[in-house]
């Protein structure tokens, strides 16, 4: 049976929930929040705001394998709470990211919580071991950075 790993991240922003739901709601507001050095691409024409069942593709860059497709659908949305993007094509066996954002206290609180599966068993297991557990963990810092330089 193939090892779930999983992710998890929560930032609290000095915002309320209809500011903060525009903002996650909006798919082109993906390409704010990833790395510059990264190779990413959507390469689908997007909506102003997601919708149940909405498939997103994009290209994304894989070290030593090169550029890849990968199609996510959006689903399971409760307005101004949460959705999940469900990879359907791309490079992890399994990719299942729940959003959602609550009011609290300080503001609002943004998690994000992915379970995730490496493909190519050992192989893929090294590869997170060396290269793809430390890339997530920039990547979500780095979104993390990029969302408070947002609600600034």
């Amino acid at each position: 049976m193939p090892k779930i790993h999983q992710l998890h991240s929560e930032l609290t922003i000095q915002t309320d929930l209809d500011t903060a739901w525009d903002f996650i709601r909006s798919p082109k507001n993906l390409d704010l929040s990833t790395p510059d050095d990264m190779v990413f691409e959507i390469v689908s024409d997007l909506p102003e705001e997601m919708h149940e069942g909405l498939l997103v593709e994009y290209r994304v860059g894989i070290p030593m394998i090169g550029k890849q497709t990968w199609l996510s659908e959006l689903k399971h949305i409760r307005e101004r709470q949460s959705f999940v993007d469900e990879q359907l094509i791309g490079p992890y066996k399994l990719w299942f990211h729940y959003h959602e954002i609550s009011e609290v206290e300080a503001g609002v609180r943004f998690v994000d919580h992915i379970d995730y599966i490496m493909p190519f068993g050992p192989l893929g297991a090294i590869a997170r071991a060396i290269y793809v557990k430390r890339e997530l963990k920039r990547i979500f810092d780095y979104r993390t950075e990029a969302m408070i330089r947002h609600f600034a």
